[in-house]
């Protein structure tokens, strides 16, 4: 929202154009304190964790983080863990019980049987270490160094220009429940979705999508700039969606599956959305 503001504007204060917009002046003003070296090292080194362990808390992680030497309190483990938006794969108490600022839409996936390209698109946001702190990659895809309601306009207005969704499933975070978001699905007639209880593992297929962004390209590259980052990450999706090849996928690659191409090799043969064994 803060890039919405126009300092110089002829007309309108920043006063009057923090009040339009509903956000408070002083949040304008504030400039976030950058993260020390140590906590950049230890949030890295906390999302490894999480990776390789879903199923952890952030008290399991600390317990971890111990073991390893890591001098850090289980407080700062937490507020680290939040920051990067982290939770366990198992379900919470109350997950789906909704605030009292947005309009509240139920989980329609449930038993549903994805049968078409584009019937259903769906989001959510993971954190990317850089040289002196860190940036949000948000599918579909788009980095941010803010984490803010404007950057997930963006992420959604390059998803739509690709296509039209039947269906759009999210998560309650304050960013997929804002008006504007709201508002711009309701415009194209999205039906909308939002995750409830017993819906923690509804992403695990983007988590691990980013998985393999991180240890194939993040890690090894130790990108130093947030322009190399995003020049780096959109080389990846490319080779990602058109030449590497996909386990899941019968080793053939996204785009071969999406445009209905007969894969340069593939251990079995696609029929639709529905997986045939090649025989042996």
């Amino acid at each position: 929202m803060r890039s919405l503001i126009e300092p110089n504007h002829p007309i309108l204060s920043i006063e009057a154009q923090c009040e339009a917009l509903g956000l408070p002046r002083s949040s304008y003003y504030y400039n976030p304190i950058e993260e020390s070296k140590e906590n950049l090292e230890l949030m890295k080194r906390i999302e490894e964790l999480h990776y390789k362990y879903p199923g952890y808390g952030y008290r399991k992680t600390h317990a971890h983080l111990r073991r390893e030497a890591f001098q850090t309190n289980e407080k700062k483990v937490e507020r680290l863990w939040r920051i990067l938006g982290f939770r366990s794969i198992f379900p919470k108490p109350n997950l789906s019980k909704p605030a009292a600022s947005h309009k509240y839409y139920p989980y329609l996936l449930n038993n549903m049987w994805i049968d078409r390209i584009n019937k259903v698109f769906s989001t959510d946001i993971t954190f990317i270490p850089v040289g002196k702190g860190f940036v949000y990659l948000a599918t579909v895809t788009e980095v941010s160094n803010t984490l803010s309601v404007d950057f997930c306009l963006r992420v959604l207005e390059k998803a739509l220009e690709k296509a039209i969704p039947e269906y759009f499933n999210t998560d309650q975070g304050a960013q997929f429940t804002s008006n504007a978001f709201l508002k711009m699905l309701e415009k194209h007639e999205i039906k909308i979705s939002f995750d409830g209880v017993g819906r923690a593992i509804d992403n695990i297929y983007q988590e691990r999508s980013w998985w393999s962004l991180k240890y194939e390209l993040i890690y090894p590259g130790c990108y130093e700039t947030v322009s190399e980052v995003v020049e780096a990450i959109d080389k990846y999706y490319e080779y990602f969606n058109s030449e590497r090849p996909h386990e899941a996928l019968l080793y053939a690659t996204p785009y071969e599956i999406h445009h209905r191409i007969s894969p340069k090799y593939s251990k079995g043969v696609y029929t639709g959305f529905k997986v045939k064994k090649a025989k042996r």
